[in-house]
C-alpha cells in the first residue's frame, strides 16, 4: 500500500436512500474525513423509479462508492440489498440524513478493534440537536428519542456473518420503524452480544408537515408483528416505549359508541360516552401540548391530530392483527443459490461437448440477474461423467461451461465432477462434495445455501451437504423423485421467486 494512502477498514458502509439532498452532505463528510477508508460504500437507491444519484455522490476524497437499487420496497429490503453486496467482515449502516463526526472512521476503527469475538454488533451514538431558545415541538421530541434508542440503524455496525445467520432485516417491516429492533433481538438470540461504541453521528430533525403524527400511526401494525414474532415482553427486551394503544382503543370505542347511541336516540348514554371520548382526547392533547412550545400553531396541530390519532392507531392495529395473524420467523434469502446445469439452466443435451448446442431455458438469464441484483451469489454444480468415461474431453466441458457463462452472466463459483458414474468419488451428485466445496470456497454456511435442480440427485446432494434442495421437474424427472422432494416448484421462475421471498 502506498504510504500516502489511508488504511482500509474491514467494513462496508451501507446507506439506503430515497434521494434526499442530505445524502450529499453525508457522503462528502465521509469522503473528507481523516483516518482509514472503508473497503466499500454501497448506496442503495430505494426509490420506486430511481434516477441518477450523481449530483448527490461525493466530489472529493477517497471514497469507493457503488450504487445499487432495491426497487422502492422500504428500508429493510434496501439494507438487505446493501449488506448482501458486501464482502467484508463488518457492515456499517448509516441513514442518509445523518452527519457523522469528522473522526467517525477513526472512532469506528477503535470500536471494532476492541470488541471480542462474541460481539455481533456495535452501535454508534446519536445526537439530535434541538432548539435551545424554546421548548421542542412534538415532532422534535419524537426525533430526539433516537438519541436514547437501542440498536437503531442510523449508525449500527454488524458482523456480516451475524446478518447472514439470521437472514438480515425483515422486509415485513416496511417503514423505518421496528425493523432495527427486530433484527437486534434476532441477532442477540442467535449470533452474539451487541455493544455501544464511541463514534457519533448527528441526526437533524427533518422538516415535516402537520400530518406527520397521523402517518406515524401506521407503526402500530409493526408493533403487532413484533409481538407475533417476539412475544408479549418484546418492549422490555428491545428497550422500546409501549405507547398509548390501549388508551387509543378506549377513546375510539367511546367515540364510536357516542355516535351510535346518539343515532339511536339514547341521548343520556350518548352523552356519557361522549364524555369518555372527550376525556381521552383531552388527555392525549395535554400530554403532547404541555411539554412543547405552546404557540398557537403548535397547539392547533396538537388538538386537531389528537382527535384523529386514536382512531388511526386503532385502525392500523386492527390491520396489523389481520395482516400478521400467520406471521412466522423471518429467515431471509439464502447467501448462495447453486444450480444444476443441464435440465435446469440449459436444455439437456446428453454428453454435450459442443458449445454451439448450448440453449438456455427462456428467462434464465433474467432470473439469475434478479438474484445477483439482490447481492445473492450464484453458482453451478454439474456432473460431467462423460469425461471419466471417455465420451468428453476436459476442453469440451470447459468450452460448454464458458458458453453457459457467456449466455447467462458471471457465476461466483463452478463445481464440476468429471469422474465416471462408478468411480465412487465424493463429489458426484448425490454425494455432497461439490455443494460443500462451493460453500467453503465462498465462505457460506451450508444452511444458507440452496441448490435448484431437476432430478432427485440434486436434492439429495443438497441435503447431504446441509443445504436446501429445490426440485424443478422436467419430462425426465421420475415421479418418485417428485414425491420424495420436500420443495417442488413447477418452473425455475417459481423456484427463484420462492428463494427471494424467503420461502426455502
Amino acid at each position: 500500500m502506498n504510504a500516502a494512502e489511508p488504511a482500509t477498514l474491514d467494513t462496508t458502509v451501507v446507506v439506503p436512500t430515497v434521494g434526499r439532498s442530505s445524502l450529499r452532505f453525508l457522503l462528502d463528510r465521509l469522503a473528507a474525513a481523516p483516518g482509514p477508508r472503508p473497503a466499500a460504500v454501497v448506496v442503495v437507491d430505494d426509490r420506486p423509479a430511481p434516477r441518477e444519484l450523481g449530483r448527490l455522490l461525493p466530489t472529493q476524497g477517497l471514497l469507493p462508492v457503488t450504487e445499487v437499487r432495491s426497487g422502492g420496497r422500504g428500508p429493510a429490503a434496501a439494507r438487505n440489498v446493501g449488506w448482501r453486496h458486501a464482502r467484508t467482515t463488518w457492515v456499517s449502516f448509516l441513514d442518509d440524513d445523518v452527519l457523522p463526526e469528522e473522526d467517525w472512521f477513526a472512532a469506528l476503527e477503535r470500536d471494532l478493534a476492541t470488541v471480542p469475538d462474541e460481539v455481533a454488533g456495535s452501535q454508534g451514538r446519536v445526537q439530535v440537536p434541538l432548539p435551545h431558545w424554546r421548548r421542542p415541538t412534538d415532532w422534535e421530541r419524537v426525533t430526539a428519542g433516537l438519541a436514547d434508542a437501542q440498536w437503531i440503524t442510523a449508525d449500527m455496525t454488524y458482523r456480516r456473518a451475524a446478518l447472514s445467520r439470521v437472514g438480515g432485516f425483515d422486509p415485513r417491516f416496511p417503514r423505518a420503524f421496528r425493523e432495527d429492533a427486530d433484527l437486534a433481538l434476532r441477532v442477540q438470540a442467535a449470533a452474539g452480544r451487541l455493544v455501544r461504541g464511541s463514534r457519533t453521528v448527528t441526526h437533524p430533525v427533518r422538516p415535516v408537515d402537520g400530518r406527520v403524527s397521523l402517518r406515524t400511526q401506521a407503526g402500530n401494525a409493526d408493533d403487532v408483528l413484533m409481538r407475533r414474532l417476539h412475544g408479549r415482553d418484546w418492549h422490555a427486551r428491545a428497550h422500546a416505549v409501549r405507547g398509548r394503544r390501549p388508551r387509543h382503543l378506549a377513546t375510539t370505542v367511546a367515540g364510536a359508541a357516542a355516535l351510535a347511541l346518539a343515532a339511536s336516540g339514547r341521548k343520556r348514554a350518548a352523552y356519557v360516552a361522549a364524555l369518555g371520548w372527550l376525556a381521552g382526547t383531552v388527555d392525549l392533547a395535554a400530554a403532547r401540548i404541555l411539554p412543547g412550545p405552546r404557540d398557537s400553531a403548535e397547539v392547533r396541530r396538537m388538538v386537531l391530530t389528537s382527535v384523529a390519532i386514536p382512531p388511526a392507531a386503532t385502525w392500523h392495529t386492527a390491520v396489523g392483527v389481520w395482516r400478521h395473524r400467520r406471521a412466522v420467523p423471518w429467515r431471509g434469502s439464502p447467501d448462495l443459490v447453486l444450480f444444476d446445469r443441464d435440465g435446469t439452466l440449459v436444455h439437456d443435451v446428453p454428453y454435450n461437448g459442443d458449445a454451439a448446442a448450448v440453449r438456455p431455458f427462456a428467462g434464465a438469464e433474467q432470473l439469475l440477474d434478479r438474484l445477483r441484483s439482490q447481492g445473492i451469489r450464484t453458482g453451478v454444480v454439474t456432473n460431467q461423467s462423460g469425461v471419466g468415461s471417455g465420451l468428453l474431453t476436459d476442453a469440451e466441458v470447459d468450452a460448454v461451461n464458458a458458453q453457459v457463462e457467456r449466455l447467462l452472466g458471471p457465476f461466483d463459483v463452478w463445481q464440476v465432477c468429471r469422474h465416471s458414474r462408478d468411480a465412487g468419488c465424493g463429489c458426484r451428485k448425490p454425494a455432497p462434495g461439490m455443494v460443500t466445496e462451493a460453500c467453503t470456497q465462498l465462505g457460506v454456511a451450508p444452511d444458507r445455501c440452496v441448490l435448484i435442480g431437476d432430478i432427485g440427485s440434486d436434492v439429495e446432494a443438497a441435503a447431504a451437504a446441509g443445504a436446501v434442495g429445490i426440485l424443478v421437474p422436467t419430462s425426465t424427472t421420475r415421479p418418485a423423485e417428485v414425491v420424495a422432494a420436500e420443495q417442488v416448484y413447477p418452473s425455475l421462475a417459481a423456484a427463484v421467486q420462492a428463494v427471494l421471498d424467503g420461502r426455502w
